[in-house]
Formats: structure tokens, C-alpha cells, sequence
């Protein structure tokens, strides 16, 4: 053996073992985190959703510290198809609130719906609605419909949407992904390694996130874990994606794979940095949000995307390098042969798109701005009732309550006074246009609470009028809290966190972009045309909500939380695309660097943008419009920035404009005459 053979052999067996070693070790962490991560901080209580300075959060703290506040009633509506409740009707009512242990039964004043309110503890009562749902369902005749409403009824049906939840999502995202990988790849187990790594790294996100709860002290909810599943999957897998696509394009280049992998990983590793740094400097940024529950978001998914970028950058080359070549076949890359993707049909579309660059900026601009069009008449703020894709039964019973009883007597707005004071706002409640009556509640030596029916159905444009009538004649005389305050309180909050972050957010990729492109306009070009996907995803998403799921409104995160996944992941695309652009420039001119790069790139960044708009599309399977509305309009931004964006308007663009597109800092230095020629 000679000492060039033998060099390499120990080259080989040392690659070979500090593989071996990095995955040992990931599996070694993997194993520890399961084993000692502690429970997750969960709560799904109506204030995670508010300022903390807000007057209905104040109004729902003091309210805990009144006397019985530890007693919160579930409502079990009676009713007959809308017909009138006879006789035996109410005898039966009558048993069952006896059965129940519950106070007298109301009636409507048209006698056609019956209440029976149960008091429960406060901190267990979610826990025994199901119980009185059996015992209701058992203990009255024939016909009479019953429904169970009140806040421990709707607390124990936001648990029951997303009971196993977690498991349905975890199921469903690995399927899709495992899908769109066999695909991509047409290799029967190549797909195997990104999927386990990308899965462990899942698992491995959930339970740090559980930790940070803990160690952090907030709280999380089930939209909060899911959004982070998905964001590790389809963050993680596009990582995986682009790394694999260059370690087969070295592997060309090298015929031993482990100098493939560095060479890759050199190559590679600036740009998923770069596209992860993103996107966790701006789920960062919502550490400045008003809403507690938004900053747990924001915390919960930027350590996921950290989780996923580690594995992505060390488990995954360590996993790939181990099985040598025979891990893509049947298309197994071999030494000197030719890149495919460079004669591919990405590339017959990067030379049709820079030599006609005005038309296919026209087009593209005009494409984005008829979709956009959609978003006229966009109204954001769904009330309670409205947040769930299937109606749930709590829901069901308070829809039956406001159709019999005066509008607001379910759901009364609270107005808390200083016990001495208590008579003098009274009086001035009771004269405030939209309040309908007034009436005492709970005292202690501090505080006394007002229960204020409104004249306006909850969740109404009049209730919240009506709730900022009250806070103007009350001023600093009394606080003024309940459902409707908490829907102004939190669509106010939504406001000031869109007007802070969204700044925020293209600052942060406005600066990543400079510092890793180098380049003034380059990096507003990029910024300008994710801003662009953004309002058309928005148009086209309000578009889909509008006229096939028939929802009334956006919820308040939807926007931001859009916006920042849109505007962070969209600009991956672009920067996997321009990074390679701005090493080919060095040699060529923009139109050539752009040709080359996006038939390099185009094949790995278009499946990465399928998998990340299904990966998203998934949060479809959880029960909550919120989750629903931002997985199809992140879908629709995600396919539109990789098949328009990316695909043909920045290539043409960046041909318009020329070599002062990389202005002020040019890769390379071209001949006068080969300017805006690309080489073949």
C-alpha cells in the first residue's frame, strides 16, 4: 500500500469514526433530554391572550381573590327544538338541577329554554363537565335537547380539541414528509435518514420548549406546541434538503465522501445559518409583544429552530457519511459526472427568464397583484364562539342561551368599585348608553364587582362601543373587565404588536441580508419581494377563508404570527438562491450567475417549498381557526415565493438591474463585453 493510499485509508477510518461518535452522541443527548425533561407549563386560560397592563387582565386577577371566586358555574341549557317547555318539560329540569346539586331552574321569558346553573371549584371544574354532560344526557325525556355552556364547559372543550392532538400532528407531519422526501430522492431509503433525524430533532424541541417553561416560567397551549412541531419539520427538513443536494453534488467532485460532506458543509453551512438565524431573531422579536401567550410562541419556537439547525448541521452529515454512497441508490452520484441540474429543466427556465427579464417581472407583478385583490374587505377579530372549526357543545349552549335571554345576561361585562364608591358607579353604569342592568356581585374589603348586562350580543361592534363608553364616564373611578373588554383589550394589544414587530422583523432581514450578501440593493430587492409574497398570500388566503371555509374573520395573531413565518422562511428561499448567485458571480455575469444558480438550486429549494407549505398545511388537523388560517396562508406564501418569487421575478429583477445588483461589494470582476450575457 503506498502512503498516499495509506493516508487516505486513516483519513477514511477517522472520518468513519468521528461519525459514528457525533451521532452516538446526539443519540446520547436525545436520551438524556427524554429521561429528565420535566412537564410542560400548560394553560388555555382567556388571559394568556392580554396585556399584562390591560384592565380586563387586572379585573380577572382581582376577581380570583374575591370571595367564591374559587366557584365557577357550568350552565346546562334545556331546550325543545324551539317549542314551548311544557309542564313535564319542567318537572324534569326541576330533578335533574336537584340530581345535579344545583340551584332553582330559570326560564326564558318566552318559557322555550331552561338553565340549571352547577357550581364547581374553579381549578377542577373543566374536569367535571363530562359528568354532568352523562348525567344530563341520562336525566331527561326524550326530545329535549341539552347543552352544557359556561366557562368550565368551555375550558373543558378547548382540552377535549386538542386531546392526543399532539400525536395526530406528530403522525400526520411525519407522513407528509416522509411522502414528499420518497419523492424527491426516488430512493427506497435515503428518505429514512433526514425523516428520523428531523423526527428526533422534533421530539428533542418539545421537551427543551417543556423545560424552558419551567426554568423560564410561562406558560404554552396546544396552538403554541403545534406551531413549533411543524416549524421544526419543516424548517429541519429543509435544511436537510439542502445539505443532502450539495454533499450529492460534491460526491461528483470527490471520491471520498467524507471530504464531500466537508466540502458541503462549508458550502451549505453559511446559508442555513443565515436562513435560521432569521427566523429565530424574529420569533425573538416577539419577546416585545403585549401578549404573554405571543411571547411564548415566540420563545418556544426560536429554541426549536436552534434544536432543528443543530441537528441539521451535525447529527444529519454525521448520519449520511456513515452509509457511504449505496444510501442514494438507484441514482448513486460517481466521480466525473456530469451535474444534472445544470442542463435540467431549471435551467431551461433560468435562460428563458434573463432573456426576457421585463416580461417576466410584468407578469409576475401582475400575478401577485390580482391575488392580492383578494384582500379587500379583511376584517380581523373572531369572538369566542367563532375559534373552533367544528362547534362545540359549550359553544352550541351559548348560542342557545343568547336566542331566549336578553342579549348579554350570559356573558355580563364586570365593573369593579371600591366598596365606598360602589352606589355612585352603579348609578353611573346604569346611565351609560348599551348597558341594560346592573347588578351587585362579590365584595371584599377592597373591591366589589358589578355584573353589567349589555343591550348587544357578545363579541358585537355596539358590546365594544358600549365597553369603551363605560371605561370613559368611569375613568379611574372603577376597572372595567369581563368577555367583551377582554376582546378589546386583546384586538388593541394585536394592533400595538403589529405596528412594533413587523419593523422589527424586516430590520432583522434587512441586516442578515447585508451582512451575508454584502449588497444594498441586493438585500431590498430580496426584502421588497418577501413583503410582496406576504400581502398576496394574505389577498389570496382571505380569498380561500372567505368563499370555501366561511369564516367570519382572521383571529388576532393570525396576521403577525404570518408575517413573521412568511417574511423569516420566505427569505431562505432567496438566500439559498443568492448565496450560490454571488459565488457564481465571481466568475460571470448576473444573468449567467443567476441561470447557474437557480439550475443548482431549483430542483432542492422547490421541494423544500412543497414540504414546507404541507408540513404547514397540516395544522389543518387541529380544530382551531387560527391554526387552520395560518397554515393555508403560510401554504399559499411558501408555494408563491418558491414557484414565482424566487423562481422568476428575483432572477429577473436581478438581470434588470445588472451587476448593480451586488452593489457596493461585486463578487468578481467581469469583462465590459460580458456584461448581462450569461456564459454558457
Amino acid at each position: 500500500m503506498s502512503f498516499v493510499e495509506s493516508f487516505d485509508h486513516r483519513t477514511k477510518t477517522v472520518g468513519r469514526r468521528a461519525a459514528i461518535l457525533v451521532v452516538l452522541a446526539f443519540v446520547l443527548v436525545s436520551g438524556a433530554v427524554f429521561a429528565l425533561a420535566p412537564e410542560a407549563r400548560e394553560s388555555n386560560a382567556p388571559t394568556a391572550g392580554l396585556p399584562d397592563s390591560a384592565d380586563s387582565t387586572t379585573v380577572a386577577r382581582i376577581q380570583e381573590q374575591l370571595p367564591q371566586s374559587d366557584v365557577v358555574p357550568a350552565i346546562v341549557v334545556v331546550s325543545r327544538d324551539g317549542e314551548k317547555l311544557d309542564t313535564d318539560d319542567r318537572d324534569a329540569v326541576a330533578r335533574l338541577a336537584t340530581t345535579l346539586r344545583a340551584g332553582e331552574p330559570r326560564y326564558s321569558d318566552d318559557g322555550t329554554v331552561g338553565l340549571v346553573a352547577v357550581p364547581l371549584k374553579a381549578t377542577t371544574g373543566a374536569d367535571q363537565v363530562e359528568k354532568i354532560r352523562d348525567t344530563a344526557d341520562r336525566g331527561l325525556e326524550d326530545g329535549l335537547t341539552v347543552e352544557v355552556t359556561g366557562g368550565p364547559a368551555f375550558q373543558a372543550d378547548l382540552e377535549n380539541a386538542f386531546a392526543g392532538a399532539d400525536v395526530r400532528l406528530l403522525i400526520a407531519t411525519a407522513l407528509v414528509v416522509a411522502l414528499l422526501l420518497l419523492v424527491t430522492y426516488r430512493s427506497p431509503w435515503l428518505w429514512l435518514v433526514p425523516l428520523v433525524v428531523v423526527a428526533l430533532g422534533d421530539r428533542v424541541a418539545a421537551l427543551a420548549v417543556a423545560t424552558a417553561t419551567q426554568v423560564f416560567g410561562y406558560d404554552v397551549d396546544g396552538s403554541t406546541t403545534g406551531i413549533t412541531s411543524v416549524l421544526v419539520f419543516g424548517a429541519g427538513t429543509n435544511y436537510a434538503l439542502l445539505l443532502i443536494a450539495r454533499y450529492r453534488e460534491e460526491l461528483r467532485r470527490h471520491d471520498d465522501r467524507f471530504a464531500a460532506m466537508r466540502a458541503a458543509w462549508r458550502q451549505a453551512a453559511p446559508a442555513i445559518l443565515a436562513s435560521s438565524g432569521t427566523v429565530t431573531l424574529a420569533l425573538l422579536t416577539l419577546s416585545f409583544a403585549d401578549t404573554p401567550s405571543n411571547r411564548a410562541l415566540g420563545w418556544s419556537a426560536a429554541i426549536g429552530i436552534v434544536v432543528a439547525v443543530l441537528f441539521g448541521l451535525l447529527a444529519l452529515p454525521a448520519a449520511m457519511v456513515l452509509f457511504g454512497r449505496g444510501l442514494f441508490w438507484p441514482f448513486v452520484p460517481r466521480v466525473g459526472q456530469d451535474e444534472p441540474s445544470r442542463t435540467g429543466t431549471w435551467s431551461k427556465v433560468g435562460h428563458r427568464v434573463v432573456t426576457r427579464p421585463k416580461t417576466f417581472v410584468a407578469a409576475s407583478l401582475v400575478f401577485l397583484a390580482v391575488l392580492s385583490v383578494g384582500a379587500v374587505g379583511l376584517d380581523v377579530g373572531l369572538t369566542q364562539n367563532d375559534r373552533f372549526r367544528q362547534t362545540p357543545e359549550s359553544v352550541l349552549g351559548q348560542e342557545t342561551l343568547a336566542k331566549a335571554f336578553p342579549a348579554g345576561s350570559t356573558q355580563p361585562t364586570v365593573v369593579l368599585a371600591r366598596p365606598g364608591a360602589v352606589a355612585d358607579v352603579a348609578a353611573r353604569v346604569d346611565g351609560v348608553d348599551g348597558v341594560s342592568s346592573v347588578k351587585g356581585g362579590a365584595s371584599s374589603y377592597e373591591w366589589t364587582s358589578l355584573d353589567v348586562v349589555l343591550d348587544s350580543d357578545r363579541g358585537s361592534a355596539r358590546a365594544a362601543d358600549t365597553v369603551e363608553r363605560l371605561r370613559t364616564e368611569l375613568g379611574d373611578d372603577a376597572l372595567v373587565g369581563g368577555p367583551d373588554a377582554q376582546d378589546l383589550d386583546a384586538a388593541e394589544a394585536a394592533a400595538h404588536d403589529r405596528l412594533l414587530i413587523i419593523p422589527l422583523v424586516l430590520a432583522i432581514v434587512m441586516l442578515i441580508l447585508l451582512v451575508l450578501l454584502r449588497s444594498v440593493v441586493a438585500a431590498v430587492v430580496l426584502a421588497l419581494t418577501v413583503v410582496a409574497t406576504y400581502v398576496t398570500a394574505m389577498g389570496a388566503g382571505w380569498f380561500v377563508f372567505t368563499h370555501v371555509f366561511d369564516f367570519p374573520a382572521l383571529d388576532l395573531p393570525v396576521p403577525l404570527f404570518a408575517f413573521i413565518f412568511l417574511v423569516a422562511l420566505g427569505v431562505d428561499y432567496n438566500i439559498f438562491l443568492t448565496t450560490r448567485a454571488r459565488e457564481e458571480a465571481a466568475s460571470q455575469p448576473v444573468a449567467g450567475a443567476m441561470t447557474t444558480a437557480l439550475a443548482v438550486t431549483g430542483g432542492v429549494i422547490t421541494s423544500a417549498g412543497v414540504v414546507l407549505a404541507a408540513v404547514f398545511a397540516v395544522l389543518g388537523v387541529l380544530p382551531v381557526v387560527a391554526l387552520t388560517q395560518i397554515g393555508v396562508i403560510v401554504g399559499i406564501g411558501v408555494l408563491l415565493d418558491t414557484l414565482v418569487v424566487r423562481s422568476l421575478l428575483v432572477p429577473a429583477l436581478a438581470t434588470l438591474i445588472g451587476e448593480r445588483f451586488w452593489w457596493p461589494s461585486h463578487p468578481g470582476r467581469l469583462v465590459p463585453s460580458d456584461r448581462g450575457t450569461p456564459r454558457s
